[in-house]
C-alpha cells in the first residue's frame, strides 16, 4: 500500500459558523477516530481540518494510501474511512480517518483489476467487472495496492465470486456470494453459437 502524508491544523470552534469560514478559506473539516474511548465508551475524535488540495490528492486517485497525518506536530497513521461531498457542486464537504497501528488488523477496500485473458472473452464473451473493490482484514503493512482476479479459465455466461478467492496473509471480508467478474454473452457470440448450431444440424 502506497503512503502518502499531509498536514493537518487542530480545531477547538467545531460551530456551524466556524465550519464554513474553514470551507471559504479553501480547507475541509476533517475527524480522526482512534482507539481512545471517552466514559460512555464512546470513540474520542480528534477535529482538524485539511487544505482541500491535500484531501483532492487523497480522493480522486485509483489508489489506496497509508496516510501519515501530521495535527500540529503530532503525528497519526490512518486510512480514509468516509468522504462526504456536497450534493451540487460534489466538493468535499468533510472527510473521516481511522487511525491505524501496526500490531492490529484493519478492514479497508482494495481495488479489483482482472488478469489474463478469458476463454469466454476468446469465444465473443465481453469481460464485466462487478466490484471496485474488495474488503479485506488484515495488518496494514501487508495490504496490498490492488488484488488480481485471475480470469483465464471463465467461460462464457460463468462468474468469479468473493468466496472463490484466496490471497496469503489476508481474510476476505466482503460476502462470499458477492459476483466479482463474469463473462456475459454478446450478440455476436449469440450469432456464431446459433450458426454452428444450424450447421451442426
Amino acid at each position: 500500500m502506497k503512503q502518502i502524508s499531509i498536514n493537518g491544523t487542530a480545531r477547538t470552534d467545531l460551530g456551524k459558523k466556524a465550519t464554513k469560514e474553514i470551507r471559504k478559506n479553501g480547507n475541509v473539516p476533517c475527524v480522526i477516530y482512534g482507539e481512545k474511548k471517552d466514559e460512555k465508551g464512546a470513540p474520542v475524535a480528534i477535529h482538524f481540518s485539511v487544505s482541500e488540495k491535500e484531501i483532492n490528492k487523497l480522493i480522486y486517485t485509483p489508489h489506496i494510501y497509508l496516510i501519515d497525518i501530521n495535527i500540529d506536530g503530532e503525528d497519526h497513521k490512518a486510512v480514509l474511512k468516509e468522504v462526504q461531498f456536497h450534493p451540487v457542486k460534489d466538493n468535499v464537504l468533510h472527510v473521516d480517518f481511522y487511525e491505524v497501528h501496526a500490531e492490529k488488523p484493519i478492514v479497508m477496500g482494495v481495488p479489483v483489476q482482472a488478469k489474463g485473458l478469458a476463454e469466454g472473452v476468446r469465444a465473443g464473451g465481453r469481460l464485466m467487472m462487478m466490484v471496485r473493490k474488495l474488503n479485506v482484514r488484515a495488518l496494514y503493512d501487508q495490504i496490498p495496492e490492488k488484488l488480481y482476479v485471475d480470469v483465464t479459465s471463465l467461460h462464457l455466461g460463468k462468474t468469479i465470486k468473493a468466496g472463490d478467492l484466496h490471497y496469503e496473509g489476508l481474510e476476505m471480508v466482503t460476502p462470499k456470494e458477492v459476483i466479482v467478474c463474469a463473462v456475459k454473452m454478446t450478440r455476436a457470440a449469440m450469432g456464431a453459437a446459433a450458426a454452428a448450431a444450424a450447421a451442426a444440424e
